[in-house]
């Protein structure tokens, strides 16, 4: 018997996914469960279209973090930090910083937790940070530490 699943199942396959099993699995288990629906022609129907759909939101999402990447990486960010009298930073900057600082100058918000500094930020400077949007699109970003 072919069915649609509608959840992810272990060692049988990923949601949205059309898959053959047998009948007793699918009419004793995957269907009572909601875990899968059975797979007739307005079921395949619908799931090709669930799949069109979200094809069409995946390439619209990612034209948009392309348009982010490029804007993040046109210049780099200014952060003020209050510094002692040899240059040396109060504190470290923080990727908390780091995306209140891209909010007001970019205009975007990023959650503070994609963000990755490379070095530790401990003096002025020029630094680089690395944004991870998920999906294998990670963007490398500079910014710039001065003082207050």
């Amino acid at each position: 018997m072919q069915v649609i699943l509608i959840q992810d199942v272990d060692t049988l396959g990923q949601a949205n996914e059309a898959v053959k099993v047998k009948n007793g699995y699918a009419r004793n288990y995957l269907i009572p469960r909601k875990l899968a629906v059975e797979a007739s022609p307005s079921n395949l129907k619908q799931l090709e279209e669930k799949l069109k759909v979200k094809a069409r939101k995946e390439a619209a999402m990612l034209a948009q973090v392309k348009q982010v990447i490029a804007a993040l990486q046109s210049g780099p960010v200014k952060i003020g930090a209050k510094t002692g009298t040899s240059g040396k930073i109060f504190g470290s900057v923080t990727a908390l910083q780091i995306a209140r600082a891209i909010k007001d100058q970019k205009g975007y918000e990023i959650d503070r937790k994609r963000i990755t500094i490379v070095d530790e930020v401990k003096e002025l400077g020029t630094y680089k940070s690395s944004i991870d949007f998920g999906g294998g699109n990670v963007a490398e970003m500079e910014f710039e530490v001065v003082g207050e």
